[in-house]
């Protein structure tokens, strides 16, 4: 039966299938039924998350022809290549930062794989085939159709979806995971998994007014792209914005996320344009809604984002792969699906370029965890907190660096910050007070999200740009691309705006709910 659950579920979700959608229908010069284009009191947005876009093979697709409506897009609209992600550079944590507007010290949602020190219990949202299988394929389930939104995404933040549904506005979420809202609706689960599985018929949830998440729940009744990843495909959420234009019915904001580019760039490695080719078809297909492409932009405002960048990682796998159970093998170490034993001293919880490894047993210390990863030359830092005050220490680097919230320096963010050490261990220039960042954009709002995101004991590794943490079944990316990281190798992506000159306060994904906020509440 588990065979039989994972083929269904699992390998559906996570693994890329061919879909129907017929390129003829994607062609720019095919017309569908146009859509109404009369003037509105106040503009519409559509905000399109394309996972792991990024500046160099988007240029790249744009100059070779390959990429017209995003190249529609980019002519009629500003950009940027240096929009700061969240961190870790995962795509949970990323899509929490963006509809909250916080960092997961707020938002409370740690990465894609975490340790729950209240549960005792490994928390998965979906990091490769082993490692769910490892975990339970139902609390896998679980976690996509009820956790994220209804437990662990703080309740002390406010999405943009219950925002704007205070401010008397209506909202849609498209194959977003992170949506909750003020609006009640109920999650179908495919019969076809209900029969070979212990999960519920139904999933209560709350969401924006408009939801629609592969075959759990769609507006369009005649959407059929269902079969490639139960609808978590690009085909099936591209259906579902068109059948709100046709119907005229979008909402004043609609959020849509796009992800089969995140694959094929994990696959093939960053400098790939195969996914922006396919996912420009998508795009065209909306464009051609309207009677003329120029259409679409009037009283709608477009923004085009990436979640996270990806980075190459070393073909040769022995040296491209940070094994920390081989690192720390001294200890004894949490397995997968396993409950926590007596004599259990730490767990390890990898997501791809960064990993958070946790102190599970009284006699296990942190600093000499640190000092044992410090030895690899792969690891760019290790960062661990006692008492509120973070310390980080580097193998590349003498002495240590720490730093809290509050004090006499300032960032570029008008953020104040206390540091004493070693500044160069996160590639920090001070200047008259003033912090200035390198390598890690925003280093130090990042770094302490990810250290006050979860309660216990814990470190923070992140990997130097090539490699890639592994744990006991971690997916692995060797050849190809990978994310997770702070270095902003994994952290600055691409952002295209139409239809407005407001300017964004601040380039970092964490502000863009205020700004869409503002843009909306006139």
């Amino acid at each position: 039966m588990l065979i039989r659950l994972l083929l269904i579920i699992v390998i559906s979700i996570l693994v890329i299938g061919c879909t129907n959608s017929g390129d003829k229908a994607n062609e720019q010069g095919k017309k569908v039924s146009a859509i109404q284009t009369e003037s509105q009191s106040s503009p519409k947005m559509i905000l399109l998350v394309i996972d792991s876009i990024m500046d160099e093979p988007l240029k790249k697709a744009i100059k070779e022809k390959k990429a017209p409506a995003l190249a529609f897009f980019l002519k009629h609209g500003q950009y940027s290549k240096d929009l700061v992600s969240s961190y870790p550079t995962m795509s949970v944590t990323i899509d929490s930062s963006l509809i909250t507007g916080t960092y997961p010290d707020q938002s409370k949602i740690p990465g894609l794989v975490w340790f729950d020190n209240d549960k005792k219990q490994i928390i998965t949202y979906g990091n490769g085939l082993f490692e769910i299988m490892k975990l339970g394929v139902s609390q896998f389930a679980e976690n996509i159709m009820h956790q994220y939104n209804n437990v662990d995404l703080s309740p002390n933040v406010r999405t943009i979806h219950e925002d704007l549904n205070n401010m008397k506005k209506e909202s849609a979420s498209i194959n977003a995971f992170i949506y909750r809202g003020n609006y009640p609706h109920t999650l179908k689960v495919p019969k076809l998994i209900t029969k070979v599985s212990n999960l519920p018929e139904e999933y209560e949830t709350v969401g924006p007014k408009m939801l629609s998440l592969g075959a759990f729940i769609h507006q369009d009744t005649k959407n059929n792209h269902l079969v490639n990843r139960i609808g978590l495909n690009d085909a099936f959420a591209v259906q579902e914005l068109k059948y709100l234009l046709e119907n005229n019915i979008l909402p004043e904001f609609t959020i849509l996320y796009i992800s089969e580019n995140d694959f094929t760039v994990h696959r093939e490695g960053p400098d790939t344009t195969k996914g922006i080719e396919k996912l420009d078809k998508h795009l065209q297909e909306v464009l051609n809604t309207f009677p003329k492409w120029e259409d679409a932009l009037t009283n709608n405002i477009w923004v085009i984002i990436g979640d996270s960048k990806q980075s190459p990682v070393n073909e040769r796998k022995k040296e491209a792969l940070i094994d920390l159970k081989e690192i720390l093998s001294k200890y004894k170490i949490l397995k997968l699906g396993k409950p926590v034993a007596k004599d259990d001293e730490i767990v390890i919880t990898a997501n791809e370029r960064m990993a958070y490894i946790y102190k599970i047993n009284e006699s296990v210390s942190v600093k000499n965890i640190a000092k044992k990863l410090q030895t690899d030359p792969r690891i760019a830092w290790i960062a661990w907190k006692e008492k509120e005050t973070i310390h980080v220490i580097s193998g590349d680097h003498e002495g240590s660096f720490q730093f809290n919230s509050g004090g006499t320096y300032k960032d570029v963010y008008n953020q104040a910050w206390s540091i004493k050490g070693n500044t160069s261990i996160l590639d920090l220039t001070l200047k008259n007070k003033n912090i200035h960042y390198g390598n890690y954009p925003d280093g130090l709002a990042r770094l302490y999200g990810a250290m006050h995101s979860q309660e216990g004991e814990f470190l923070v590794v992140d990997a130097k740009p090539g490699y890639e943490f592994i744990g006991e079944s971690s997916p692995e990316h060797s050849g190809g691309g990978a994310h997770g990281s702070m270095h902003k190798d994994d952290s600055l992506i691409p952002i295209i705006v139409t239809g407005t000159n407001k300017s964004i306060d601040q380039m970092r994904i964490v502000d863009l709910k205020k700004w869409i906020l503002d843009i909306l509440e006139n």
